[in-house]
């Protein structure tokens, strides 16, 4: 056989090769997600056995009050945490790239913990400051503050913030920095020049910065748990409560929900940035 029949038939090989391996992985990765899909339309009141087809789990979770209440929590907390972290991650992130100043490492160094240290390291963080804080405005205002919504709130942010900046300055990195100096030049002001010329450029940074924060924020578990309060149980919450006391088939329709939840954002900014590039490529050029 000669080197060039070899040649071919290498490649041929080490092509099926790397397609089954390929196939491999989307099996592990999505085959447990199919399952989850499946099951929680079985009749069955095994979480792992069919039972016939029955919307009946989807029913019981919308007629059940408790997980519409975590739904609701989870939510309004997703939904002020993302908007607080882009501004302040954004923010965080132009400072970083497009300004020096004192304390800059210091400050990159900071930023990034929430990044690397463990949930539950910062989980143990967040309830001490909480402690402290509620304890020293007990003494000093005679206020008793307690957990809620709104210390969810502000640990989702701490660690959003990170993620969002992280982002956005990957976008700001690749952005030609004399666009800005150009409009500078043009006597724009900063709040001009951000408005006009970097936001627009930096715009798919931030909406991928929301996005992630979004996503952590409705799928957290560990720091949740150790900030929330009465009445402030989060979805993910409710869902590993119902696992320690038994895996039952309304938890296979509470945690679809909660994949949808997750999953449909991510494809709408998909659908958005294809539409959009299709948008400018299909653009006539427009004479001078």
């Amino acid at each position: 056989m000669s080197s060039t029949h070899r040649g071919i038939g290498g490649s041929r090989l080490g092509r099926g090769v790397l397609a089954g391996h390929a196939w491999l992985v989307f099996v592990f990765l999505y085959a447990p997600i199919a399952l989850l899909v499946v099951f929680s339309f079985s009749a069955s009141n095994d979480a792992t056995s069919w039972g016939g087809f029955t919307f009946a789990w989807y029913r019981d979770l919308v007629d059940n009050q408790p997980v519409k209440d975590a739904i609701g929590v989870s939510l309004r907390v997703a939904a002020i945490s993302t908007l607080v972290s882009v501004v302040l991650g954004t923010l965080a992130a132009l400072a970083l790239e497009r300004f020096r100043f004192r304390g800059r490492r210091v400050f990159d160094a900071l930023l990034s913990l929430p990044i690397i240290i463990p949930d539950v390291t910062m989980a143990v963080m967040m309830l001490l400051f909480f402690s402290s804080a509620f304890d020293a405005v007990d003494a000093v205002f005679g206020v008793e503050l307690s957990k809620g919504v709104s210390t969810i709130v502000v640990s989702h942010v701490a660690f959003n913030i990170s993620f969002v900046s992280v982002v956005v300055r990957a976008r700001l990195s690749g952005m030609d920095a004399s666009l800005e100096e150009a409009a500078r030049d043009l006597y724009a002001s900063r709040w001009q020049t951000f408005r006009h010329v970097t936001l627009p450029q930096i715009a798919p940074g931030v909406a991928g910065g929301a996005l992630l924060a979004l996503t952590l924020s409705l799928d957290d578990v560990v720091i949740t748990q150790f900030v929330a309060g009465a009445g402030s149980t989060t979805l993910p919450v409710y869902v590993f409560g119902l696992v320690r006391r038994g895996i039952s088939p309304l938890i296979n329709a509470v945690s679809v929900v909660m994949l949808v939840g997750s999953v449909v954002p991510v494809f709408g900014s998909l659908l958005l940035r294809n539409r959009r590039s299709g948008t400018i490529r299909h653009q006539p050029d427009r004479q001078l």
